[in-house]
């Protein structure tokens, strides 16, 4: 439609298409082996689209005058330039995609996992932006909530990003105690919840409810090295975070230490599918 001068056509059938993209993503993916119906819907728009210009096409006159912007030249620059500004800006302030390779989120983010985030849930800080270009001072700053799934820069070494749940807010009281997690002295309630194969084992599961939300842990032992700590006090400004996978977790029990507040930039939102295991996918993170 931009080839034949017809600017806002052109522009319809943009938005038109990133609309299908995205309930590509986010939707059909869900209910379709892999995503068919996404496929089809996109598909069928660009086949109307093809009819579309071959009629608009064919309704020019001899000597029609084309706007400066159906020049190929001129498209190929406003495309490429289109693009490349709207992936920084999706990338930057909506949503980000991840691949994880590590177990220690398990069950709920599993090795293998390609992990869709949000970046506005907390605002926009140093770590939003590519290059850690973000500004100083979050914009729009919004606290986690006990619970959360996050992403963070790890603060040894803020080139590293983790996954954790945040489990401890400012002021919080925290404590691991036979693998039990203590807040402000009241046990997190926790019940059996089966089995999860991890490394070839059968990991005992547990539902544990945190602020009213749900989500499952697992356990190889209760007297493992993080199983039994002392109590932290979460100072101002900064979180505590766990991995879901107690045994095997680096977080704010260990390296990790408390979180500042600015170095969780994300919160997870779907897992799209899992490169080791093909029925693993649109996973909603709880």
């Amino acid at each position: 439609m931009a080839y034949l001068g017809r600017g806002w056509l052109a522009v319809v059938y943009f938005i038109a298409g990133l609309a299908i993209s995205s309930g590509q993503i986010l939707f059909f993916a869900k209910y379709a082996i892999p995503g068919a119906y996404g496929y089809i819907a996109a598909l069928a728009w660009r086949v109307i689209g093809a009819f579309h210009g071959r009629l608009a096409a064919r309704k020019l006159g001899q000597h029609t005058a084309f706007p400066w912007y159906s020049h190929w030249y001129s498209l190929l620059l406003i495309f490429a330039g289109l693009s490349l500004t709207l992936a920084v800006l999706v990338r930057s302030l909506v949503f980000q995609a991840f691949t994880i390779p590590a177990s220690a989120m398990m069950p709920t983010v599993q090795s293998g996992d390609y992990l869709i985030v949000a970046k506005y849930p907390y605002g926009y800080g140093r770590y939003s932006f590519p290059y850690d270009m973000g500004p100083r001072t979050p914009i729009f700053a919004r606290s986690p909530e006990r619970g959360d799934v996050v992403i963070l820069r790890f603060p040894p070494d803020p080139t590293i990003d983790y996954v954790k749940r945040v489990v401890g807010l400012p002021g919080d009281r925290v404590q691991m105690r036979s693998g039990i997690l203590y807040l402000n002295g009241m046990a997190v309630p926790r019940e059996p919840a089966g089995e999860f194969s991890y490394q070839g084992k059968a990991a005992p599961a547990f539902k544990e409810t945190l602020n009213g939300r749900s989500y499952e842990v697992i356990e190889m032992t209760d007297s493992a090295r993080g199983d039994d700590t002392s109590e932290f006090t979460v100072p101002d400004g900064h979180y505590f975070v766990l991995g879901d996978n107690r045994d095997n977790s680096l977080d704010s029990r260990f390296d990790v230490g408390f979180v500042p507040a600015e170095n969780i930039y994300a919160k997870a939102v779907v897992v799209l599918f899992n490169s080791e295991d093909p029925a693993r996918r649109m996973v909603w993170v709880k």
